[in-house]
């Protein structure tokens, strides 16, 4: 069973906040936990350690080898043969490998040509590609390979990290919405309450009619409505910020009620996330992380193309190997003594390599093709999300406006009211326009918040 801790115990770590900050939430705070604690943000880092194992097994292609083969026969008492063959290979990162070698072979029906000296023979020389292989071969590819998937895992990475830091930052943004929407509702079901006893007082000392006590006794239940459906989706939205918080990799956290969101992070959001309008500005587009995996998916297919096109060319292997009976005097190895070989090869109509090379080039195109789409999708994102950025700011300031505007209004309606010059109808329609704005300056703020971590997301400037 999971364990489930409460984070409000780690809002006391906190020194010199007051009781009231101890139960606040901070986008910077939320933010913290999720950065060192998240199991996907560690999850992240293994697909940097799958470019890291795959470089290493690239490598491995160039190890030094040591091959031994011995065989031997005997039978009813006779030694037909008994052969030793020991090899040291040294590969090199084009087609030549340096090679040293060691044979011993005796017995009665030994093949004369596999024969050597009593104290074995010793060889030591390369063998190359003289045409396919030699500027690049299969292992050479597969190196130049994955070191661009190590640096593509490294971009991929980026990419991981910066869309689990967006979704889980959107997190707290759903939950601050819902949260002031609840606040609003219990705002004004303290009012109603309080409006239905006074008028409750006024009906009995014979100054309003019972009707008013009944439509502010409606108004009372439709606030209890609006405040329960409220609570819902608060509920839910806390939850899932919940996803969101860990201590360590297996205990998770959940909120305690007391906890709330920071209700001024519209003032503070640029200090946390940055500012995203200047980021924008500086932001070059060829530097983002789908380009760079899109143009190192491109390299990767150069050097397949390469590859494929140095196919066409013939095989010829050469090997030569100098010989000598005494390894410890160098100078016994010469020119007379030696053993070489030639091996050439071609096919007739090369269809398999002409068709490697069409479809390499045709992944090539895609690339090209899916690089311009991404840049332009990139750049069209960016305007798009500045645009609204700027627009929900001014929309945000217009419905302040209107919400004080709002207030006043029902402030005033209910004095009137009081005096006997005005109506529960224009109250609870006041209250319903007052309402209605305020929500809509806390959508609009939402949307602000949204259209703010948008922006950075396309930028890729959530990080670690």
């Amino acid at each position: 069973m999971k364990k489930i801790l409460i984070i409000l115990l780690f809002c006391f770590n906190t020194v010199g906040f007051t009781q009231e900050a101890q139960n606040t939430l901070t986008l910077e705070e939320y933010l913290g936990y999720v950065k060192k604690y998240h199991p996907l943000l560690k999850q992240a880092e293994l697909t940097t350690s799958n470019g890291e194992a795959k470089l290493l097994k690239a490598r491995g292609a160039f190890d030094p080898k040591i091959e031994v083969d011995y065989t031997r026969k005997n039978f009813k008492s006779t030694e037909y043969y008994n052969n030793l063959n020991t090899t040291f290979k040294i590969p090199t990162w084009y087609g030549i490998d340096f090679k040293a070698s060691y044979e011993n072979n005796n017995g009665y029906y030994l093949n004369p040509e596999l024969k050597t000296p009593k104290n074995g023979l010793y060889a030591a020389g390369i063998s190359m590609s003289l045409a396919k292989g030699l500027l690049i071969n299969k292992r050479m590819a597969s190196l130049k390979q994955a070191k661009l998937y190590r640096k593509q895992s490294i971009e991929k990475q980026n990419l991981l990290v910066n869309e689990i830091l967006y979704n889980a930052i959107n997190s707290y943004f759903n939950w601050l919405k819902n949260y002031q929407i609840q606040l609003v509702y219990s705002n004004y079901l303290t009012n109603a309450k309080t409006r239905l006893n006074n008028i409750k007082k006024s009906f009995f000392a014979g100054d309003k009619p019972a009707v008013d006590t009944l439509e502010a006794n409606i108004n009372l239940k439709n606030r209890l409505l609006d405040l329960e459906k409220s609570k819902i989706n608060h509920i839910k939205s806390k939850l899932e910020l919940s996803n969101y918080l860990w201590l360590n990799d297996d205990i998770p956290l959940e909120l305690n009620d007391l906890i709330t969101p920071d209700i001024n992070t519209i003032s503070t959001i640029d200090t946390v996330l940055g500012n995203s309008l200047m980021i924008a500005n500086n932001f070059n587009t060829n530097n983002h992380p789908k380009l760079r995996v899109l143009e190192l998916k491109k390299e990767s297919f150069q050097v397949a193309r390469k590859l494929k096109l140095n196919n066409l060319l013939p095989k010829v292997n050469f090997q030569y190997n100098f010989l000598t009976s005494d390894y410890q005097n160098i100078n016994t190895f010469s020119a007379s003594n030696y053993k070489g070989a030639l091996s050439i090869s071609l096919p007739l109509f090369l269809k398999k390599e002409r068709a490697d090379i069409k479809l390499t080039n045709l992944k090539l195109k895609e690339v090209d093709f899916d690089i311009s789409v991404t840049k332009v999708t990139i750049d069209n994102k960016i305007k798009s999300n500045t645009e609204q950025i700027n627009s929900y700011k001014k929309q945000n300031k217009i419905l302040n406006n209107l919400a004080k505007n709002y207030k006043q209004l029902l402030k005033s309606e209910e004095r009137k009211f009081y005096l006997g010059e005005g109506s529960m109808f224009l109250i609870n329609y006041r209250e319903v326009k007052s309402i209605e704005n305020e929500l809509k300056l806390i959508k609009v703020q939402f949307s602000y918040f949204k259209s703010k971590s948008n922006l950075l997301k396309t930028l890729n400037s959530f990080s670690i």
